[in-house]
């Protein structure tokens, strides 16, 4: 069924064409044919909401097409956005298990898919199906991995410069190769860039015209081209 946001609305993981993508759709036929039966696919616009933090778990989310960002607040409204979550993801999956709040905000970047598995019938299907229990841990530990590599970055990082090259050269793993260097679709804002290294918006578009003066990188509205990567890279190793 085609979606409201340009997108195949996939109502049955047996058949969906981003079944490969995902963590669950990889278990046993049996485990995704009861999956289908307790999820509920919706598509969302950007700028969604999914769940905020400090809000009760009411089950997980699986991400099924397009990007989340997940993001925590101070009482005085400033913001860190630990990370971008991708499709395959399950979020509020540590909140759902532990029947704690949760600890993040989760906001769509662009429009998504994404099936959502309330808290009661998501523990009764992991109880049914131990054989989920690896992907569990997998997807926990993963995250467990990014949130301490975003400690690192921040607490660690001698510099700005330091901490924008990194965050733009993760970015670009999965980015597409050309003659011309690295393009890749970079979803954020330069305010959001700054929340997610801990600095103003203002250091960032300056940081950004340094990069470009040094013939380092091109930015077109949201498309990001890293033109000399080795040079970028070298902000990172300095």
């Amino acid at each position: 069924m085609k979606g409201p946001y340009g997108f195949e609305l996939g109502d049955n993981c047996e058949s969906c064409k981003l079944r490969c993508n995902g963590f669950f759709c990889q278990l046993p036929a049996a485990a995704v044919k009861d999956l289908d039966a307790i999820k509920f696919s919706s598509a969302y616009p950007e700028g969604a909401l999914l769940f905020i933090e400090r809000q009760a778990a009411r089950g997980v989310y699986i991400l099924c097409e397009g990007q989340v960002k997940l993001s925590i607040s101070s009482s005085e409204g400033k913001t860190l956005i630990l990370r971008i979550a991708k499709a395959g993801e399950v979020l509020g999956l540590m909140s759902a298990l532990a029947g704690t709040p949760h600890e993040v905000t989760a906001e769509t970047l662009r429009p998504c898919q994404v099936a959502f598995i309330p808290r009661d019938a998501f523990l009764r299907y992991i109880a049914r199906h131990p054989e989920a229990y690896p992907i569990i841990a997998s997807q926990l530990g993963s995250q467990y991995r990014v949130a301490c590599e975003q400690v690192r970055n921040l607490g660690l990082s001698a510099s700005v410069p330091e901490k924008l090259a990194k965050f733009l050269l993760d970015f670009a793993v999965s980015g597409q190769q050309t003659k011309e260097g690295t393009r890749v679709k970079l979803p954020l804002t330069h305010e959001e860039i700054a929340e997610f290294i801990g600095t103003t918006r203002e250091t960032v578009t300056r940081t950004l015209t340094e990069f470009k003066s040094h013939h380092l990188v091109e930015l077109h509205g949201s498309t990001l081209l890293i033109e000399d990567r080795q040079a970028l890279e070298e902000y990172v190793t300095a």
